[in-house]
């Protein structure tokens, strides 16, 4: 047995099923194993090494495990590290495994040879090794494995391919050789008697209770739903947590932030009393004034406790074994005039977005295409948005309902992981549904490239159903409007411009489905015949790039910056105008009404 044959037998004793990967010299020695493994665990051939760590992401996210990605050295463990940052950002455990160039090169400005250990020391600071001799095995693996499932992070085995080669020697019974064991165990930290009376006693006083739930509370939902009947409480969702709670339920506000909805903000600035739990929303804006609210935190991480917000009782522990532990002693609020306003104003909200969807563009209102969608979701899809003004979509239409799932990249907001996400997700639940709602930028940074995996793979898939949503607009719309809004500059063609690709065309050459859709009486038409697909499916959504995803409570400053854009000069500027007004005037409307 070679090192390279451990080390694959090593992540099958870790029940590590599939392994996100692009192949390279770097790596030839665990290349050449993974045959003399009939390919145990997979081997799933991503189209570049930043998809396979996507696709890792991805995985881990919707499985609740631990995403493996492997790739070759130099330029194949550089191209990993967006995906890997993607991640860390997220608290999402992943493991790279990188080849290096043989020990002996090491030094000599090699070909390839990059230090890989300065190189990684930051995305994976919490565990980074090289292996130099075979004794080193299966410690640092079982370490990689151990801390990246208990830290939820990224961390990183370095082995180079000379040590790949060696005869494999298990660690001896020995001075300065360190043996290894399989397993992290299972626990649930909780807070100290004393801290959770103090959270009761604030909680107990509010009158206007808020909570804000994120993706650490994803499995407190019974906890979460109870906690918030108790306190009469609005509950809104960070971006990561949009799949915590059902947008079924009455006084869920859905999600906060730049890309939230008018309830969520008037829930938060409106609310004496605000219960985080499982959430490290950064917008502190979007929070209550500092001196509005009292506060309490429910946070797993003892190295995250206290940001965002001036808390008074900071609960370290699990989210579901806190509250269980805290609910005894709250006190029901029998005043429910609050949870009614709450109620009242989500309620609204939903009209208004409804009015909005139906308002007309040229060719297509993006907010229809997704808006169509809602109602057809399979109660147990996958959802996943690329960062862009797709995100904003997905935050404010989608309804999550039953076992749906959704998530994007949260904290980096890096472009191109809708598609490897719905990839990964797929692996992850070869039974489910996935749909991945991207721009056309995302799409033609990463989208294209992955739809060859797709095309690979999905015929292993028990439901095939795999459908990107591109929302085709010829422009990089989300920085269009921010430069708009927060510079008060026009829209820069050189840089914003995107050329028209034919994205179902491409989906069609390679064995897939796909339809441009032009017309708004299409839309839901094609959405449930992809959703039907024997295969997966593009939909190339020709929208209008003039329709604002700007936040519902938008400054005053934004929109001055905004209107200031327009009057310089934006090549768009009769567009904004009309669709602009057409969107906010929604709001105000009574009842309801097309624009």
């Amino acid at each position: 047995m070679k090192v390279s044959d451990y080390v694959l037998q090593r992540l099958r004793e870790w029940e590590v099923e599939y392994v996100f990967a692009y192949p390279g010299d770097g790596i030839n020695g665990i290349l050449a194993a993974w045959g003399r493994a009939e390919d145990r665990p997979r081997f799933v051939q991503a189209r570049h090494e930043e998809m396979a760590a996507f696709e890792a992401v991805g995985y881990a996210k919707f499985s609740g495990r631990t995403g493996v990605c492997a790739a070759t050295s130099g330029p194949g463990a550089i191209h990993l590290l967006n995906g890997l940052y993607d991640a860390r950002l997220d608290h999402v455990p992943v493991v790279a495994i990188v080849g290096q160039t043989d020990r002996s090169a090491m030094g000599g400005s090699y070909q390839q040879e990059v230090d890989l250990l300065s190189l990684y020391k930051d995305v994976a600071s919490e565990f980074c090794e090289m292996v130099t001799v075979p004794g080193q095995l299966p410690n640092v693996l079982d370490r990689a494995m151990r801390v990246a499932t208990a830290r939820r992070t990224v961390t990183a085995v370095i082995i180079p391919a000379d040590v790949q080669e060696l005869d494999w020697e298990p660690p001896a019974h020995a001075f300065k050789q360190v043996p290894s064991s399989l397993g992290v165990g299972r626990w649930a930290p909780i807070p100290a008697e004393e801290d959770l009376a103090r959270a009761a006693e604030i909680l107990n006083a509010g009158e206007k209770v808020a909570m804000l739930v994120g993706q650490g509370a994803r499995h407190a939902r019974a906890e979460v739903e109870e906690t918030a009947e108790l306190l009469g409480a609005g509950v809104a969702k960070a971006l990561l947590g949009k799949d915590v709670l059902p947008d079924t339920l009455v006084y869920v506000t859905g999600s906060i932030g730049l890309l939230g909805t008018r309830p969520s903000y008037e829930l938060m600035r409106d609310c004496d009393t605000l219960l985080v739990v499982g959430s490290s929303f950064p917008y502190t804006q979007f929070l209550p004034e500092f001196d509005q609210a009292r506060a309490v935190q429910i946070e797993i991480d003892p190295s995250m406790v206290g940001l965002r917000y001036p808390f008074e009782a900071n609960l370290v522990g699990d989210a579901a074994e806190t509250l269980r532990r805290l609910i005894p002693m709250l006190e029901r609020k029998e005043d429910r005039s609050w949870r009614k306003t709450v109620e009242e104003n989500t309620a609204r909200w939903w009209e208004v977005m409804q009015r909005r969807a139906e308002v007309s563009a040229h060719p297509l209102n993006p907010e229809h295409v997704v808006h169509a969608l809602d109602a057809l979701l399979p109660e147990d899809a996958i959802v996943t948005a690329d960062s862009g003004s797709a995100a904003n979509w997905y935050a404010r239409h989608l309804r999550m309902r039953g076992t749906m799932r959704g998530s994007l990249s949260g904290t980096l907001a890096t472009m191109g992981p809708g598609v490897p996400y719905a990839i990964g997700a797929k692996f992850a639940h070869p039974d489910r549904p996935a749909i991945a709602i991207v721009g056309d930028g995302a799409m033609q940074m990463n989208g294209l490239a992955e739809l060859i995996t797709a095309a690979k793979y999905y015929q292993e898939w028990s439901d095939p159903r795999l459908v990107v949503a591109v929302l085709n607009n010829h422009d990089l719309n989300q920085v269009t409007w921010e430069m708009r809004a927060m510079q008060g500059a026009p829209q820069f063609e050189a840089s914003q411009s995107i050329p028209d690709v034919r994205y179902a065309d491409i989906a069609v050459l390679l064995g897939l489905h796909g339809v441009r859709v032009e017309q708004p009486e299409d839309v839901e038409p094609v959405w449930r015949q992809a959703l039907a697909a024997d295969r997966p499916f593009v939909i190339d959504f020709r929208t209008d790039p003039a329709v604002p995803p700007i936040p519902p409570h938008a400054s005053w400053d934004q929109i001055t910056s905004a209107a200031s854009a327009v009057l310089h000069g934006d090549s768009d500027r009769a567009a904004v105008v009309k669709q602009g007004v057409k969107a906010k005037i929604q709001e105000f409307l009574p009842g309801r009404g097309k624009g």
